[in-house]
């Protein structure tokens, strides 16, 4: 059952949507309980994505198969993520409760948890190279639960 008040869970689910599972799953609740507005995009390499704007609170991108590869909230969300962190806290309040935060593609990664981030608005999503460059005051909006660990520096290489 979806749930905008559901904790976040790092690489696994966010409003009780989970990664990896088929959009075809929560495709009757989706249509019969919320307004959902859908769209296709490329990215760079020309592959196709799908995404899924639920209520104007989560958006959901699948594979063209409908494979759940990320979920993002906005500020209506309700839920946190390890009973801390949710959208619409200062960058300050994040560096208070958390105790590494580094910036990969526009996203802040918290604790070297490379399935959760928080999406750094315009401009500093193409200007911050590091937190340092993120004013304190500076509201975070969108948090995003993914399969981030090809970003992570520590990942051994095969």
């Amino acid at each position: 059952m979806i749930d905008f008040n559901a904790d976040i869970l790092s690489g696994r689910a966010l409003g009780n949507v989970f990664l990896g599972d088929n959009i075809s799953k929560y495709i009757s609740e989706l249509y019969a309980g919320y307004k959902v507005t859908y769209f296709d995009y490329f990215l760079p390499d020309d592959k196709k994505r799908l995404a899924y704007i639920v209520d104007d609170t989560m958006t959901i991108a699948t594979l063209e198969d409908g494979t759940i590869i990320s979920i993002g909230c906005n500020v209506n969300y309700k839920g946190r993520y390890n009973k801390i962190l949710q959208t619409g806290q200062t960058m300050g309040e994040i560096i208070g409760l958390t105790y590494k935060q580094r910036i990969f593609n526009g996203c802040i990664i918290i604790n070297d948890d490379f399935g959760f981030s928080f999406e750094l608005p315009a401009p500093y999503d193409e200007i911050a190279d590091s937190i340092a460059h993120v004013p304190l005051d500076l509201v975070l909006n969108e948090i995003r639960v993914a399969d981030y660990s090809d970003w992570n520096p520590q990942k051994i290489k095969r």
